[in-house]
C-alpha cells in the first residue's frame, strides 16, 4: 500500500550565513539561519518521508536544542529518514518538492540538488522532483526575508 507524506520548512534569510539548498551552496548575499545547515529543501523532504511512514517530524529526531546537530549537513537527516523507511519495511517511491524564494534563481542548481537528494535517499534522480517559484514579491518571502520549501513523498509499505 502506498502512503503519502507532506513536509514544510521555512528559515530566515540573514547576512553572514551560507545559502544551502538541496546540499548545494549557492552564491548569494544572504544565507539561511538555523541550527543545522538550515537547508529548508532537505528539511521539508525529510518531514515528508517521515510523515509517509507515520513517524514523528524532523525536530523530534534532531532537536535544535541538541548541540550535536549544530551546523550538521542536512543530508544526514535524509539518510536517517531513509533508514526509518527501511525499518518500517517500506520502499521510498519518490519525492517532489518546491522551493519558494524571490532570489536567487534556483534553476541553475536544480540538477545538482536532485543528485544530492537522490544520493542521500538512495533513489534514482528521476524519482526526485525539485522546482522553484517566487511569491510574486508578496509578504515576508517577497521581501526576501526567508525561503520556504514544501515537499511530498510516497512510500510503499508492505502490509
Amino acid at each position: 500500500m502506498v502512503h503519502v507524506g507532506i513536509g514544510y520548512d521555512v528559515h530566515a534569510l540573514v547576512e553572514g550565513e551560507s545559502l544551502i539548498l538541496g546540499g548545494v551552496t549557492i552564491p548569494h548575499s544572504k544565507g539561511l539561519s538555523g541550527h543545522s545547515d538550515a537547508d529548508v529543501l532537505m528539511h521539508a523532504i525529510c518531514d515528508a518521508v517521515l510523515g509517509a511512514i507515520g513517524e514523528k517530524d524532523i525536530g523530534q529526531f534532531f532537536p535544535d536544542t541538541d548541540l550535536q546537530w549544530s551546523g550538521v549537513a542536512s543530508h544526514m537527516f535524509l539518510e536517517e529518514a531513509r533508514r526509518q523507511v527501511k525499518f518500517h519495511q517500506g520502499t521510498l517511491v519518490n519525492v517532489d518538492a518546491t522551493i519558494i524564494a524571490e532570489k536567487p534563481k534556483i534553476g541553475p542548481y536544480v540538477l545538482e540538488m536532485k543528485r544530492n537528494i537522490a544520493e542521500a535517499l538512495q533513489l534514482s534522480p528521476d524519482r526526485v522532483g525539485v522546482k522553484a517559484t517566487t511569491n510574486e514579491r508578496i509578504g515576508f518571502l517577497g521581501r526576501e526575508e526567508g525561503i520556504v520549501a514544501m515537499a511530498v513523498s510516497s512510500v510503499d509499505i508492505s502490509s
